[in-house]
């Protein structure tokens, strides 16, 4: 052993997309390095981790931690740090691997290792080290999800502020370095080419590794040392798509295309409400920011993961701050300017569809329908009935 950072890999996915599978293929694997376990269960039972320790060489209690009845992505954020950081005191091993629940979201896992908590005595930051962010897709879910227009996963989320399995399932393949795609032998293989291909629009960054039975070469999650914090946070497909020119996309792949909707005039409450809440199956991600007329102190948020569709208010604009304040904004970030209008400064409406087969141009024309036409814009806003309200500063969900 050194006195080297610990690395460390973070398995995320949904509830049955085989983690724990891939976790016992790489701790029975030889590859010549003494691995710690931390397995999150959201149940009071840690089932995942009596399955760990079932199948491999690891039994000790210093060896597989069980963290149970919880997400490490929230409750259990603490507790991870106190076992991790008690696992540190003895340094009998040299990588950890960390299984996190079905339900968890990436990047408060990833920001616990990289900053630290504040509710935890222990420190992470100089004794483990970062090194790979892992996602594991349910191939045949996602298949029979393009083919039905159904939900993603099926499975219920709880105490997770109302987010949807889709949402997570979603911040999981776009916050990661390495996707395992994995039960690849239930799906054919022109149906994989097609689901690689959302994959990539989704995270155009991360490696993706077709897999059956969670079967891998543990080189291929441990030690990449590919997670860069920064990096992660900003690959996601939709943020791509939006700092690049704002053009359609003229390489379709297996029909997956993803193009950009951008117009300067605010869009009629009720009709983009409508609008929203009857979108397109075709559409796998939608996300952005749009003006609705009559809110023009905040910007409304959209953000559509498969068959969820949630919009609501998602911050100021900076139209609305004070001008000296609204000054330091420019100085620290300049290009904002490059979007600025003189009469509505930043108010606009910038909107990322991902979508497979798809007749874009349709969409198009609806979301114009939404628009303010010229007498509308002489209208009184402040007389238009608010389907964002302005009392729910998180996220208005529209039901399909």
């Amino acid at each position: 052993m050194t006195d080297d950072p610990i690395p460390v890999t973070v398995l995320s996915g949904s509830l049955g997309a085989g983690k724990t599978t891939v976790l016992n293929h790489v701790l029975t694997a030889d590859h010549g390095l003494d691995v710690a376990v931390v397995v999150n269960d959201m149940g009071e039972v840690n089932v995942d981790a009596e399955h760990v320790t079932q199948q491999s060489d690891l039994g000790g209690e210093e060896e597989v931690i069980e963290l149970s009845n919880g997400c490490i992505c929230c409750r259990l954020r603490g507790d991870m740090l106190d076992e991790v950081g008690r696992l540190a005191e003895r340094r009998e091993f040299d990588y950890l691997l960390v299984e996190s629940s079905g339900i968890s979201e990436p990047i408060p896992v990833a920001q616990t290792f990289a900053m630290g908590f504040e509710d935890a005595e222990f420190d992470p930051t100089g004794t483990y080290e970062l090194d790979t962010m892992v996602t594991v897709v349910n191939a045949h879910s996602f298949w029979e999800s393009f083919d039905s227009g159904t939900a993603l996963t099926e499975q219920e989320l709880e105490g997770q502020s109302g987010r949807v399995p889709e949402e997570v399932l979603l911040d999981q393949i776009e916050f990661c370095d390495v996707l395992l795609l994995n039960k690849c032998d239930l799906v054919p293989d022109d149906a994989l080419a097609e689901i690689e291909s959302v994959l990539e629009r989704l995270q155009p960054r991360a490696e993706i590794i077709r897999t059956e039975f969670g079967n891998i070469d543990p080189t291929e999650i441990l030690g990449t040392g590919t997670f860069d914090f920064q990096r992660a946070q900003n690959s996601a497909g939709w943020k791509h798509e939006l700092q690049h020119d704002h053009h359609h996309d003229p390489q379709e792949e297996h029909g997956v295309t993803s193009f950009v909707y951008e117009r300067r005039r605010p869009f009629h409450p009720e009709r983009i409400a409508a609008l929203l809440s009857d979108m397109p199956d075709e559409i796998v991600r939608a996300k952005g920011f749009l003006w609705s007329a009559g809110r023009e102190d905040v910007s409304m948020g959209v953000d559509k993961a498969g068959t969820s569709v949630r919009a609501g208010p998602a911050g100021t604009w900076l139209a609305n701050l004070p001008k000296a304040e609204r000054e330091q904004y420019f100085a620290a970030r300049p290009g904002l300017k490059d979007d600025w209008h003189e009469e509505y400064g930043d108010r606009m409406t910038r909107l990322v569809f991902i979508a497979r087969e798809f007749d874009e141009d349709r969409l198009i024309d609806r979301l114009d329908d939404c628009v303010l036409t010229d007498a509308e814009m002489e209208d009184n806003w402040s007389r238009y009935s608010d389907p964002f309200k302005p009392e729910d500063r998180r996220e208005l969900a529209l039901s399909r």
